[in-house]
C-alpha cells in the first residue's frame, strides 16, 4: 500500500488551516499545521514534505522567503493559496517556484482537485522513463531518485521544471504543443488561459539548464507549434 503523502498548511487563519487540514485528512494525507513563516520553517527543517499548501501573507516570515527557501532547497511541490489576485502576484510566485495557485475565496473541492492532480503528477513518471536514466546531450535524468545533472552539476528543479523535462527526455524527437505539455504535466484539460503558467515555468528550466552550462541548449521552441529538445 502506499505511503500517505505528507502536507504542510501553512495559513495563518485558523479557521481556513482547520478547513484545509480536515479537507486533506478526510482525503487520506497526512497534515502538519503551520501558522507563521517562523513555524513553518521549522518544520521545513525538520522533515521533507511530499507539498506544501503556503499562504502569502504571513506573520515573521512571508510566504514568499519561505517558497524561495522551498524551492531552493528541494523539489516538494508547492501550491500557493493566496488572497493576492492579481496577474502579477501570480507570476511572481511561479517565478520563484511555485507549482500552483489558488486565489481566495477558493472552492475545496478545487483545492482536493489541485492536491490530487499535482502529487499524482510528482508521483507518477512517463512509463518509458520509469526504469532507466534519461540523456540528451550532457543532461542526465534520474527517474527513480529523481536527480537531474548537467555533467556532474545537480540542477535544484520545482516539481513542475521536473515533470516538464522528464517528458521531454522520455520522447526526444516528440514536438509538444503547449495543450499537450499541460494536459500532460498538469494532468487537467488545457482551455487557454494556462499559457503563462507554462511560460514562467519552461523560462526558468531554460534558465537553470543555462546556467549549468551556457555553451549548449537543451529545449527550443517551435513558434506557433510547441517544445521539443534540441537536437
Amino acid at each position: 500500500m502506499e505511503e500517505s503523502a505528507r502536507i504542510l498548511v501553512v495559513e495563518d487563519d485558523n479557521e481556513i488551516n482547520a478547513l484545509l487540514g480536515g479537507l486533506l485528512r478526510r482525503s487520506g494525507y497526512e497534515v502538519q499545521s503551520a501558522y507563521s513563516g517562523t513555524e513553518a520553517k521549522l518544520y521545513l527543517e525538520m522533515k521533507e514534505w511530499d507539498l506544501v499548501l503556503l499562504d502569502l501573507m504571513l506573520p515573521g516570515m512571508r510566504g514568499e522567503e519561505l517558497l524561495a527557501l522551498i524551492s531552493a532547497r528541494g523539489r516538494s511541490p508547492v501550491i500557493v493559496i493566496s488572497a493576492e489576485g492579481e496577474r502579477e502576484s501570480k507570476i511572481s510566485a511561479l517565478r520563484t517556484g511555485a507549482d500552483d495557485y489558488i486565489t481566495k475565496p477558493f472552492d475545496l473541492e478545487e483545492v482536493a482537485a489541485r492536491v490530487e492532480s499535482l502529487l499524482r503528477r510528482y508521483r507518477r513518471l512517463p512509463a518509458s522513463a520509469a526504469s532507466k536514466l534519461l540523456r540528451h546531450k550532457d543532461l542526465t535524468l534520474d527517474p527513480e531518485l529523481k536527480l537531474v545533472k548537467v555533467k556532474e552539476t545537480e540542477l535544484t528543479l520545482t516539481a513542475r521544471e521536473y515533470e516538464i523535462l522528464a517528458l521531454l527526455m522520455s520522447s526526444p524527437k516528440k514536438l509538444f504543443s503547449k495543450a499537450n505539455l499541460f494536459e500532460s504535466v498538469w494532468g487537467e484539460d488545457f482551455i487557454g488561459g494556462e499559457e503563462n503558467a507554462i511560460n514562467v515555468h519552461m523560462s526558468n528550466l531554460r534558465s537553470k539548464l543555462a546556467r549549468a552550462n551556457p555553451d549548449e541548449e537543451y529545449i527550443e521552441t517551435i513558434w506557433g507549434m510547441g517544445y521539443r529538445l534540441k537536437a
